[in-house]
């Protein structure tokens, strides 16, 4: 687009708003009158109940602290019953279209240390105090001043278009010492005029200020609204330090994951070592030993000795480039990604195919590819072992959920095999899990039995795509 096209394109969203544009918003104001009309107007009797039942809980042990047990257990039950309206609160604000309120964390690990840790984790929590302050006063309060300006606003609008019409039932002497709208308004214009024409003239001043009222309800139920939604994102959401707790939570739990895999891969490389390539180089020395002895005296079998050795050297050095294969061939540091795993696919006993749907020109990060290259290379070789499977696909994608900052790569290995696989502790599909969790990843294991079974690993990645 030329820069001229920029301008221009700008200038169109600069324009007035259309008058159909503001008649599509109200429009779709009033599709929402009916549920906020049902949130306000079941509003005080909710709030009525919430406040009876909590300050009498609440009243009851405070009364008798003295003797403790009883005070607490009632104090603790109009924190519960708080909690429960402010969730019910927060249902019907989402039910009446607003925006959901994230809810605050009430497990707390203080809870599961016993009766004296579950009593500290429940008074030491804010969100409880909080909630009994927004159902024992605040909400009933603002409950009972949004409750009369809605059944007055409804009342008054209704009862004025139809004026004309329940005028006529009243008895006369209401007409003769009442009070007159029409009066009223002209008295405010400086005009006057007989009790005739008023009794004539109310029923339009009546319907049009019922029009006027019935027109703007949509606005007022709107406002109402907000400022419950309002005061409940300040007393009953979450609090910003919650989410921060949750991610520190979020990465103990990952570093803990991380080092125990670590661990893992550690323990099973030195037990692959031992009974692996260290077999082999001893049974190596002690094949040249021997040959060193007989190297004089028996030339002939000193060298069957040696090529003996020469084919434990070879099986030896095969075997530690099968170890290192678990951790960055020269294949992935050389082409990347997709060209190891089309490799590790030529290599495995199973028919294997790899699926690449990576955008063209995407750039991954080293340990995000050589952590995808080992959790396919175990996944495959779990097919080989115990799956009885004839063929295996590896599909490699990248994916941008449109709510995330980051990318996240899709790793899917899945066979025709028996099914059945489970991640038990201390083996390969537990590895695995620990090592995504390390890396704030996921693993998802589908695998019922008779198969097929699809393991699905998720990185999360910067999109760094030229």
């Amino acid at each position: 687009m030329t820069t001229t096209d920029t301008r221009a394109a700008r200038s169109v969203t600069l324009e007035p708003v259309s008058d159909s544009f503001r008649r599509n918003a109200y429009v779709r104001l009033w599709r929402l009158v009916p549920r906020e009309l049902g949130f306000l107007l079941l509003g005080l009797p909710l709030a009525t109940a919430g406040f009876a039942v909590t300050i009498g809980l609440f009243s009851a042990g405070v009364g008798t602290l003295v003797t403790f047990f009883i005070g607490v257990i009632l104090a603790i039950a109009a924190l519960y019953v708080s909690r429960a309206f402010g969730i019910l609160e927060l249902t019907r604000l989402a039910w009446a279209g607003r925006p959901a309120i994230e809810r605050p964390e009430w497990q707390d690990a203080r809870a599961k240390t016993g009766f004296f840790g579950w009593l500290r984790a429940v008074l030491g929590n804010g969100h409880y105090w909080l909630y009994l302050v927004h159902t024992m006063i605040v909400n009933y309060v603002v409950a009972t001043v949004t409750w009369t300006i809605t059944v007055v606003w409804v009342s008054a609008g209704l009862g004025g278009i139809s004026y004309w019409f329940w005028d006529g039932f009243l008895p006369a002497q209401a007409h003769n010492d009442g009070w007159f709208l029409s009066q009223s308004v002209l008295w405010l214009f400086g005009g006057h005029a007989s009790q005739a024409d008023y009794i004539a003239w109310d029923p339009f001043f009546y319907f049009v200020g019922g029009v006027v009222l019935l027109v703007t309800l949509p606005f007022v139920t709107r406002g109402l609204t907000l400022a419950h939604h309002g005061i409940a994102r300040g007393l009953l959401g979450a609090f910003k330090s919650d989410a921060l707790e949750r991610q520190v939570a979020t990465l103990s739990e990952s570093r803990g994951a991380a080092i125990s895999a670590e661990g893992h891969s550690l323990r099973r490389l030195e037990r692959d070592i031992h009974d692996g390539p260290q077999q082999r180089l001893v049974r190596l020395q002690m094949d040249l030993a021997a040959a060193d002895r007989q190297l004089g005296s028996n030339p002939e079998k000193a060298r069957g000795l040696i090529a003996e050795a020469m084919e434990q050297s070879k099986d030896a050095l095969d075997e530690l480039r099968a170890l290192s294969r678990g951790f960055a061939p020269p294949i992935l540091l050389d082409r990347g990604l997709v060209a190891a795993l089309e490799s590790a696919a030529v290599r495995s006993a199973v028919s294997t195919v790899v699926v690449d749907r990576l955008p063209e020109g995407t750039v991954l990060p080293q340990e995000i590819e050589r952590n995808a290259y080992f959790v396919a290379s175990e996944a495959l070789t779990n097919v080989v072992k115990h799956s009885g499977a004839s063929s295996a696909e590896v599909t490699v994608a990248l994916r941008q959920p449109s709510n995330e900052a980051a990318a996240w790569l899709d790793l899917t290995i899945s066979d025709n095999g028996n099914g059945g696989a489970i991640a038990v502790d201390g083996h390969g599909l537990a590895g695995l899990d620990e090592r995504l969790r390390g890396l704030g990843g996921v693993l998802e294991v589908q695998s019922p039995t008779g198969g097929p079974t699809v393991i699905t690993a998720h990185l999360p990645v910067a999109d760094d795509r030229e």
